[in-house]
């Protein structure tokens, strides 16, 4: 019995990732195929603090709020995981979030779905990280989403707290 395509994303809470998320699912609509969401983590301090000082209840509450992070960002997606659509959410632990991609991303029937990340002006030249690795090292398919002004402009906001400048809607009553 042939496996299913698969529709990998990664995903890791941002505002941009969140409209890869949207793409991804609109792709595995399309192709009839599993959404296969996957959100990577390291230990708090990292893997080499933690070597040195393991603590195995830190890494389970590591593990559970990368679950969270994951289950929130379909929450904010979507208000929740997608009726009609296979899901098989992923959280991995790792190093680097674009190695880890391109290795669950294995078959040339894959299409694997990332953010490029900020449109900056460093952001537009050098993409993201995550996304320059898995278009150099993919097997499969890829499908980078740029964020839109919009995003862009909400995430400016959020990280450095200034107003946003996003015109107001007016709302008119009974008409």
């Amino acid at each position: 019995m042939a496996e299913r395509t698969r529709v990998i994303v990664g995903v890791s809470g941002s505002l941009s990732s969140l409209a890869a998320l949207h793409q991804a699912a609109e792709e595995a609509r399309l192709r009839d195929a599993v959404l296969v969401p996957v959100l990577a983590w390291t230990p708090a301090g990292g893997e080499l603090e933690y070597r040195r000082r393991p603590c195995p209840r830190l890494l389970a509450a590591c593990e559970q709020a990368a679950r969270e992070r994951l289950d929130t960002a379909f929450e904010q997606a979507f208000g929740g995981y997608p009726e009609g659509l296979a899901v098989q959410p992923m959280v991995v632990r790792c190093r680097n979030a674009g190695q880890a991609l391109v290795e669950i991303a294995d078959r040339p029937d894959d299409l694997l779905v990332v953010s490029t990340g900020r449109l900056g002006r460093l952001g537009r030249m050098f993409h993201s990280p995550v996304s320059r690795h898995v278009r150099a090292h993919a097997v499969c398919g890829v499908v980078p989403v740029p964020p839109s002004e919009l995003l862009e402009t909400l995430e400016r906001t959020t990280r450095d707290g200034r107003r946003n400048p996003a015109p107001r809607l007016r709302v008119h009553a009974g008409h």
